[in-house]
């Protein structure tokens, strides 16, 4: 049994470094170029692992050289990529990224190939399930009530954000969303009417804040000095999930994932920002 499952997105992340992110119909000099392994599935995958779950991550990419790629970031991070399909004649998925000097950054995302994961994707035992919404709605809706009717803890992270539908919902038991797209999925309370026991809401530099039907506890912010915040929602997601699937309360977690979260964004990229276990206990001291 893994104790992490990832269902999700796996993309090419292709980043520009400005001054300052465009206006519509604005044209900037950048500063930088790179390109990163990402894709929210693949990152929170990692993010997990790194952590020190066992991983598996369930997805699909395309028959090039960014598919290649992306599977050989999961080898070298001991994930199981068994169930990641090749999609022939379909591009691995991209996310194009402008990141300005002040760290904030603006994302478009190509599905390709996160487009054609089923809803009767394989969903290997594991203690818990991240989810987040860059493949079909439909694939992660079945996903979730597979997996809960199993009995697996599932952690959705509804990002991009987009109007749930309340079977999905009710079949979570934690929902992580940032501060925008709370509202976007309808705010913390209709979130839980759903039968939602958590909602995880992460607000950047003011920290998280945890809600179920009766308490609210808040999480600070760690104080870094960040240069890229690309990749922090999910080194969050990733690490909550490993400990979760750990055995931790949902307290002990969230401070876990809080530093992690904090870390990441002392890095460029997605991929290459995401903490180890060492690192992040490192930054909460003795407990």
């Amino acid at each position: 049994m893994f104790d992490v499952v990832v269902v999700g997105s796996l993309n090419l992340d292709l980043v520009v470094s400005a001054e300052r992110i465009p206006s519509p119909g604005e044209t900037v000099t950048g500063t930088g170029y790179h390109e990163y392994p990402g894709g929210k599935g693949l990152n929170q995958a990692v993010a997990a692992a790194r952590a020190g779950a066992r991983v598996a991550m369930v997805g699909a990419v395309g028959d090039d050289g960014a598919g290649e790629t992306l599977l050989a970031v999961l080898t070298d991070d001991g994930i199981d990529a068994s169930d990641v399909v090749t999609v022939e004649g379909v591009p691995t998925g991209r996310a194009s990224i402008t990141v300005d000097a002040e760290a904030e950054n603006s994302i478009v995302v190509v599905p390709g190939t996160n487009g054609h994961v089923s809803p009767a994707v394989a969903l290997p035992n594991a203690r818990v399930l991240l989810l987040q919404l860059e493949i079909p709605l439909p694939s992660v809706a079945s996903v979730a009530r597979r997996a809960a009717d199993d009995g697996v803890l599932v952690v959705l992270n509804p990002a991009p954000a987009v109007a749930l539908p309340d079977d999905l919902l009710a079949a979570c038991s934690v929902v992580v969303p940032n501060e925008h797209e709370v509202e976007l999925i309808g705010g913390v309370d209709a979130v839980l009417a759903t039968g939602v026991g958590t909602v995880i809401v992460t607000r950047g530099a003011e920290g998280v804040s945890v809600h179920s039907r009766d308490a609210r506890v808040d999480q600070p912010a760690f104080p870094v000095d960040p240069v890229d915040t690309t990749g922090a929602g999910d080194a969050f997601c990733g690490a909550l999930g490993a400990r979760l699937a750990a055995g931790d309360d949902v307290t002990d977690a969230v401070a876990f994932a809080a530093a992690a979260g904090a870390l990441a964004t002392t890095r460029h990229g997605a991929v290459p920002s995401l903490p180890r276990r060492s690192d992040i206990d490192a930054v909460l001291g003795p407990r």
